[in-house]
């Protein structure tokens, strides 16, 4: 049985009708002789479909009948998204439902996907609600196999990047990437401490060596055939600025500045879950950028492993230090995709706009 999902439907399952804002007027004949009833009460509750926007129908009893999503503008169900849906488990009663109208298989695992996704809690350190969640058949047609393996690698980065520091530090973020491996088969190594300068990694190494834990590089691999797919993340679990100390205010969030090893470890589960043929490499340098005596210095000049010297204008920017030693070693291989996924700095904001280009 999939966790996130009900496998059938049994008589205590309500109806979830699906409602573009074209179609408010007459989604209600889809209903049968309680259409008229559902029309009225959706006009007195000026429902118009509008996008999240949930309607729950009355049962004479005063229990609720089934409910109603809207969907906004939709031109077809071909362009519904998990965005459509993901609000929807926070917005419905506790109860059973299903889909009340059959869906195309793309628009069906659209849907699985945003409900899945919107089942997502991070409870690590709370008590389960006590009122049970609402569930959902499984919708007809959906790729499941898909939705599965899609909302467990979202969980695990979310997990990551939600999780505080005094417990995701460098080791705990490379004991990640080694449960990882270790569920796959995959081969694991790191690169801990002073043997990131033995081994030529001194950019690394100087952006974390302040820090009460050890900075480290990860490794992951796995299969043997097919083509070189090297995945390259940002793993700062912390980020105080260094001696150019952050404000309080910038600084509050930098629990996430490890949101782009999450993402890469993530994605990297994804690929060896669906055994895609190719030969994947993991790299995270995973660091603290820390103030200490032995803090690297704005001013400094750092080696790094591809042998350019890099100054220091400003320790905040440790980041593309840690990143530039794990690129160069993941270039040599000359793969034939790299895949970069860095926690961008606030100036792509400024540069690009806050929501999408950064």
């Amino acid at each position: 049985m999939n966790a996130l999902f009900l496998e059938r439907r049994d008589d205590s399952c309500r109806p979830l009708w699906l409602v573009a804002e074209q179609d408010v007027d007459s989604w209600p004949q889809r209903l049968g002789p309680d259409g008229a009833r559902a029309a009225a009460w959706a006009r007195s509750n000026g429902f118009r479909a509008e996008r999240h926007r949930v309607l729950l129908l009355p049962a004479p009893d005063g229990d609720v009948a089934g409910a109603v999503l809207g969907l906004g503008r939709l031109g077809a169900y071909d362009d519904l998204t998990p965005w459509h849906v993901a609000g929807l488990v926070d917005r419905l009663p506790s109860g059973r439902f299903y889909l009340a109208d059959a869906l195309p298989a793309g628009a069906a695992t659209q849907v699985a996907l945003g409900w899945a996704l919107g089942r997502y809690r991070f409870d690590r350190y709370r008590r389960p609600p006590a009122t049970p969640r609402p569930a959902l058949v499984a919708p007809p047609g959906a790729d499941l196999a898909y939705v599965t393996r899609a909302a467990e690698a979202d969980a695990l980065a979310r997990d990551l990047v939600n999780t505080p520091a005094a417990d995701l530090g460098p080791a705990e973020l490379a004991a990640a990437v080694a449960g990882v491996a270790n569920r796959y088969g995959a081969r694991f190594r790191q690169v801990v401490g002073e043997q990131l300068l033995a081994e030529r990694f001194p950019a690394i190494h100087a952006v974390g060596r302040a820090a009460a834990a050890a900075p480290r590089l990860t490794e992951l691999r796995w299969g043997t055939a097919g083509p070189r797919v090297t995945i390259v993340g940002k793993g700062v679990c912390f980020d105080t600025g260094g001696l150019d100390i952050k404000p309080g205010s910038s600084m509050a969030l930098m629990k996430k500045d490890m949101g782009g090893a999450a993402c890469a470890l993530a994605l990297a589960q994804m690929v060896m879950d669906a055994r895609l043929p190719v030969q994947l490499r993991l790299l995270v340098p995973a660091v603290e950028n820390s103030i200490a005596g032995n803090a690297y210095r704005p001013g400094d000049v750092l080696q790094t492993r591809r042998g350019i010297t890099v100054e220091v204008n400003n320790t905040d920017a440790e980041g593309r230090l840690v990143l530039c030693d794990a690129l160069a070693l993941a270039d040599e291989e000359r793969p034939d995709l790299l895949i970069d996924l860095a926690t961008l700095t606030g100036a792509a904001r400024v540069a690009l706009g806050p929501e999408l280009p950064a």
